[in-house]
């Protein structure tokens, strides 16, 4: 006899997690020695330990410079800045994202123009790119979502053509590999947030990477004023700029805003690093193994690089999988989500889309009665329903997945039961 589902008050799936199954991030008593060590010395705020943390993280992610920040969200400005966006301009960005993605280019009085996204990897569209680009497109914003790898081919073939700098959004995807290049170093500039919900999690932090010198010069300035020239309380001279029109402003932020990074978090970051491409590759294993057998249930299907690419999803940060409502009689996304959960399964549902949201529209960031959006003279580029049709349909055709940390077989088919347990009596949720 067939057992009831939960959430028609059956018995759940999974009654217990085994402890290490979700617990992220790993910390030892190495992490914890190491953050201690800055406490005691009373060092928080110095830059010491953080310089050598950038040069290591850049070292692994194959950059010539890493800049460490104090959020994911302080260095995306940072780089947009460090772009050259400023009042009127553009850039084009994915609409399904975290808003910290491109929102700080309307803090510089720009506007962003919405790509959709692919369908199969729910990344921007290299194929909806091109058209939006005007004389006042400064800048590509790339978020490799989902741990997923954009197609950098595509879109770095487009930005080279007509001049634009590309930024990647590199918070879902630390160590993610796009066709034998890590994910991090594709972009001019890329950004990931190293805070606790992410991959390599740090605390509350960030880092900027790229192999551009001037970009790493304007990131600087922007936001590290001890670190161009001028000597502070915590740190001594340490001149880092030699762009003629930053050096006016050494000692003083250009962006005045304070961006650097605890050093308790780069203390941290250090430890993490070390043991980072061993932890993730136990998770890479646990969640292939996981995606194949949830492949075999008709109506999902695992968003994940294929095979033989030379590409990968790193520590696989937000898995997301597809939903094909024709496979399970019309069922609607959020029933059978809710009938996973019951079961005692992690499900959730995707980012909802930015160029829907009122802050892209209506936002008066300068007090000028205007939206900031068309406030300096750049297009009116904002979007409603049905603009971005593979963007808006993304909550009604995919759920996200658990995320497994250890490679645990048993654990991991009681989840698959789980699935195959609703999928075999999804007409009783008609």
């Amino acid at each position: 006899m067939t057992e009831k589902l939960a959430v028609h008050g059956g018995s759940k799936t999974i009654k217990q997690h085994p402890e290490e199954l979700f617990h992220w991030p790993i910390v030892t008593d190495e992490d914890i020695d190491a953050v201690t060590s800055v406490l005691k010395a009373g060092t928080m705020s110095g830059t010491v330990i953080t310089k050598e943390f950038e040069k290591e993280y850049a070292a692994w992610n194959g950059t010539e410079y890493a800049l460490g920040t104090c959020n994911g969200t302080s260095g995306l400005a940072a780089a947009i800045w460090a772009c050259g966006v400023g009042a009127g301009d553009e850039v084009i960005a994915p609409s399904l994202t975290y808003w910290a993605t491109c929102a700080a280019a309307l803090t510089f009085g720009a506007t962003v123009n919405f790509a959709d996204v692919d369908p199969e990897s729910l990344c921007i569209d290299a194929k909806d790119i091109e058209h939006r680009i005007s004389s006042r497109t400064k800048a590509i914003i790339v978020v490799n979502y989902g741990a997923m790898p954009a197609d950098f081919d595509g879109i770095m073939s487009i930005a080279r053509k007509h001049g634009i700098k590309v930024i990647e959004d590199n918070s879902h995807a630390q160590g993610s590999i796009y066709k034998g290049r890590m994910c991090g170093s594709i972009g001019d500039i890329a950004v990931a947030s190293l805070m606790t919900g992410k991959a390599f999690a740090i605390g509350e932090a960030g880092i900027i990477t790229t192999s551009n010198r001037e970009l790493f010069e304007r990131c600087v300035a922007f936001g590290h004023y001890e670190r161009t020239g001028a000597p502070s309380r915590f740190n001594p001279v340490d001149a880092q700029v030699h762009l003629s029109d930053l050096i006016p402003f050494q000692g003083m932020p250009i962006g005045a805003v304070k961006h650097r990074m605890n050093q308790t978090c780069a203390a941290m970051g250090r430890v993490q690093l070390k043991h980072y491409p061993e932890r993730t590759a136990v998770i890479n294993d646990a969640m292939n193994y996981f995606a194949d057998k949830l492949d075999l249930i008709p109506g999902l299907k695992v968003i994940r690089p294929e095979k033989k690419t030379n590409s990968s999803k790193g520590a696989w940060y937000f898995p997301l999988c597809h939903y094909d409502s024709s496979e399970f009689h019309g069922l609607q996304v959020d029933k059978f989500a809710e009938a996973i959960c019951a079961e005692g399964i992690l499900c959730g549902a995707p980012n909802l889309p930015l160029h829907l949201h009122n802050f892209f529209h209506l936002a008066d960031i300068f007090h000028m009665n205007n939206p900031t959006a068309v406030s300096f003279g750049q297009r009116d580029v904002r979007q409603g329903p049905g603009t971005l049709p593979v963007t808006e349909a993304a909550k009604s055709n995919t759920i996200t997945l658990p995320w497994f940390k250890y490679f645990d077989r048993e654990a991991i088919d009681l989840h698959i039961s789980g699935y195959q347990k609703v999928a075999d009596q999804v007409k009783t949720l008609l």
